[in-house]
């Protein structure tokens, strides 16, 4: 009987677990809304609806991971505004957000000067990029073959400037395009390019 409740509670204590979540919602842009949510052990989704259930789930790195939490940390776990307190355009409403057990915190801000919230929104928005271009990819090899170059070329843009996240992530995808001959020659090679550096970059 002991150990059945041991059992029984261990899942309540891995729920308990900290986790970040980030959203931003910017009518007329494209996504209108998008969250990221990272759990403490890097399990992560992300979602352009906030009712999306079938969110993209990905597995952030380690490094990644500490990285975030070690920010939020330095934010107080998002505790105190972040809004600047000057007059810019509007950007979109950010929302940082702390989840451990009962503990709930966020902040919301279109924009800050604070410098760890703005390493921490360009980590978020790297994340987001990321998920877009495999998306992006996975759309043009679905439906739109001759868009498969484009979507190769920003993931390419994305790679150089080290803006990709977890790009392992993207792999599966671009060995499919590149061993398969109904696609161009031009972008099987760049898929397998892109591959091989993804590979290298580990």
């Amino acid at each position: 009987m002991r150990w059945a409740l041991a059992f029984a509670v261990l899942p309540l204590l891995a729920g308990d677990a900290p986790r970040l979540i980030y959203s931003k919602s910017f009518p007329h842009s494209s996504p209108e809304y998008m969250e990221i949510l990272i759990e403490h052990n890097g399990d992560a989704s992300y979602k352009e609806a906030p009712d999306d259930n079938q969110p993209l789930k990905f597995q952030l790195p380690e490094g990644d991971t500490k990285e975030l939490f070690n920010l939020a940390e330095k934010l107080g776990n998002f505790g105190r505004p972040l809004e600047a307190p000057v007059k810019v355009a509007f950007m979109g409403t950010k929302t940082f957000r702390f989840e451990n057990g009962p503990e709930k915190k966020e902040v919301k801000f279109n924009y800050s000067e604070d410098a760890d919230a703005r390493q921490l929104l360009d980590c978020f928005e790297r994340i987001a990029e990321t998920e877009q271009l495999l998306i992006n990819i996975e759309r043009a090899a679905k439906y739109d073959k001759l868009g498969v170059d484009r979507a190769l070329l920003l993931i390419q843009a994305a790679f150089d400037h080290k803006r990709l996240v977890a790009p392992q992530q993207l792999l599966p995808m671009l060995d499919r395009i590149a061993k398969n001959e109904t696609y161009m020659h031009m972008d099987r090679e760049r898929a397998a390019g892109l591959g091989d550096a993804i590979r290298a970059s580990k």
